[in-house]
């Protein structure tokens, strides 16, 4: 879950001296948000989000215009998450609620770890709009598409198919690592020093009791 594109993303797996023959391909919700984007062409497209995601754009007839000219909604997060919450963006969501702006959402998750703080992430907006009773598309996990994509990737790199019990999922959201995982049919490790540490009890040392 990460909207911006794949190839994009291996600069920033460089900055975290992730070396590149740890992995053989990438797909992000990005790229499902990019598909999405190319199956609208010259759609007038409102964007909430930062500017570093503006490379969702690149290279698509998507022109980005206010609320009152859009057709539609990508939300790639919030414009400043730094010091905004979802609520900031109740009275603009009315509005694309009155238009009956559908959107699509590049990163389902409701937050992140940055550094030791959490920030809000594009899935807390979209649910929020969803809530109000807009028509959201999820791009990423744990939904359906984004499986679908890495899997076909996966195909494609190992030239066979890749039976789902050779398939496993990692990460650290109930919400959409280990939801995801059960909903596809693969198994999962949970990692319980992420988002869901102080939940937990303990970064170092979870208590068993509670995580089951």
């Amino acid at each position: 879950n990460a909207p911006r594109p794949g190839e994009r993303l291996k600069v920033q797996l460089d900055g975290f001296e992730v070396p590149r023959d740890a992995y053989d391909a990438i797909i992000s919700s990005g790229d499902v948000t990019c598909a999405e984007i190319a199956a609208r062409p010259g759609k007038p497209v409102l964007h909430l989000g930062p500017e570093r995601d503006h490379a969702l754009f690149a290279g698509y007839d998507a022109p980005r215009v206010g609320v009152e000219a859009a057709d539609y909604v990508v939300c790639s997060g919030l414009f400043n998450d730094d010091t905004e919450t979802p609520e900031d963006y109740r009275d603009l969501l009315g509005k694309m609620l009155g238009r009956k702006l559908p959107m699509i959402c590049a990163n389902p998750d409701l937050v992140v770890e940055r550094g030791e703080r959490l920030v809000y992430c594009a899935g807390a907006v979209a649910d929020l709009y969803g809530q109000l009773g807009g028509d959201v598309l999820y791009a990423g996990k744990p939904h359906r598409p984004i499986y679908e994509r890495a899997l076909a990737l996966a195909d494609q790199v190992r030239a066979r198919a890749t039976p789902l019990e050779r398939v496993l999922a990692i990460g650290d959201s109930i919400r959409t690592d280990v939801t995801g995982a059960e909903k596809q049919g693969i198994d999962c490790l949970f990692i319980t020093g992420g988002i869901h540490a102080e939940e937990l009890g303990h970064r170092e040392n979870p208590d068993l009791p509670t995580l089951q």
